[in-house]
């Protein structure tokens, strides 16, 4: 295999499979039907390793990440399953840290030709089958698995797990999930599994009532991770992160009920290691110094609101590269951006990428200073050229921005 079959094997992949991060909604295959005829092909690897479920709004990848790097540092051999990629597919599925090796996603992708006609695979299935195989193949000691979207009807939610964590559930994919904090709490409770222990990080009640509702019909212990008393700081910077080190505590706690082995020393280098141990960028992410370059993939509502208030804190004169997806309402967005500093909008490279020109009527109005560009490196671009030695740059308002400035710009820096 050289890596242009590489390439071209991906590159198919993403052709063929109905893809919900790239094309919207049109992709969205909800229901367990499918998946559980992929996993009955390829004999049901899902079922020959132990895992640990991640769902919620906000924060899954940053808790997946923190986690697997404290049981890394812990000594067990972790699987890490979490999407989207920012730069290269074999980013959604790591072992130690380690990206998925390419040859084994090249051959993966050609089994897809053996399959039967009767089972069309999303690009999400597909690519979570292959997860499953490849920590099966790997003989992980447990897989850390990120639900892709919801929870009831992901694909993912055909494991059964060792402990199932909700981080929070905030408003994201009305159109698919429902227009109400109720309704989508529903969703993502609906990984909640009988006797299987579920961490809840979310501060509301009515999303707790709802958990733990559901948590009293499955026999399911609830764990109520915003009870914990936390000192403890990751390298992971965003101040939202504390939010999530609740949760990893309380998954700790309850792998620890269960036999594990991780000590006090372990807990702390794991979540002070984080970048080291799995490689995970995105969040938060200090690009440069000179001017300091800051990036995060903060998208919905809530979490965007968590990020400008961070960016608030910094006295220094922004210039802020954004883009969003086409289900962004972006007229909420426009009423909480700084409002002293440049802004630069741009279009995500994917096919759900807005056009910043679509929306330009609200941009008028909204009395911020601001350009337009068709993508996001001419958007970085211009901004690095306006920015003075005591000014910052933020990139950010899609996973898709930030994969796209990162693509350009991480490998070259």
């Amino acid at each position: 295999m050289t890596s242009q079959d590489y390439k071209d094997a991906v590159e198919w992949l993403f052709a063929q499979a109905p893809n919900y991060q790239r094309d919207g909604s049109s992709a969205y295959k909800p229901g367990l039907d499918n998946i559980k005829k992929l996993c009955d092909f390829f004999g049901n690897p899902q079922d020959k390793i132990k895992t640990i479920h991640i769902g919620g709004t906000n924060g899954k990848g940053s808790t997946s990440n923190m986690l697997a790097s404290v049981l890394h540092e812990s000594g067990y051999k972790i699987g890490l399953y979490n999407s989207p990629h920012l730069i290269d597919f074999t980013e959604r599925i790591k072992v130690n840290g380690e990206n998925c090796d390419k040859e084994f996603v090249f051959n993966f992708i050609m089994k897809l030709q053996e399959l039967p006609s009767e089972i069309q695979p999303s690009f999400f299935e597909f690519t979570t089958i292959m997860a499953f195989e490849y920590f099966y193949q790997q003989k992980v000691d447990f897989a850390i698995i990120e639900v892709g979207l919801g929870g009831r009807l992901d694909s993912t939610n055909i494991i059964k797990p060792l402990v199932s964590a909700i981080t929070n559930v905030q408003l994201d994919h009305q159109d698919l999930l429902g227009e109400t904090i109720q309704e989508i709490a529903f969703e993502k409770a609906g990984i909640l599994k009988a006797n299987v222990p579920i961490i809840s990080g979310d501060e509301k009640d009515v999303v707790k009532n709802i958990v733990i509702s559901r948590a009293k019909e499955l026999n399911a212990d609830f764990i109520d991770a915003t009870t914990i008393e936390n000192s403890l700081e990751s390298d992971l910077k965003g101040k939202y992160q504390k939010k999530n080190i609740r949760v990893v505590l309380a998954l700790v706690d309850e792998l620890k009920k269960q036999g594990l082995t991780i000590n006090e020393e372990n807990l702390k280098s794991g979540l002070q290691n984080v970048h080291k141990n799995t490689n995970f960028i995105g969040r938060w992410f200090e690009f440069s110094q000179n001017p300091l370059t800051i990036c995060d993939t903060g998208h919905n509502q809530a979490g965007l609101e968590e990020v400008f208030n961070q960016l608030n804190e910094y006295s220094l004169h922004k210039h802020i590269v954004l883009g969003f997806v086409n289900d962004k309402k972006i007229d909420e967005v426009l009423l909480i951006l700084p409002k002293d500093a440049h802004y630069y909008f741009v279009k995500p490279s994917v096919n759900r990428g807005r056009n910043p020109e679509i929306y330009a009527d609200l941009l008028k109005k909204s009395e911020i200073n601001y350009k337009i560009f068709q993508n996001v490196q001419d958007g970085y671009l211009s901004a690095r050229q306006n920015c003075k030695a005591d000014e910052m740059i933020f990139i950010g308002g899609s996973n898709f921005v930030v994969g796209d400035f990162l693509e350009k710009n991480l490998l070259t820096s």
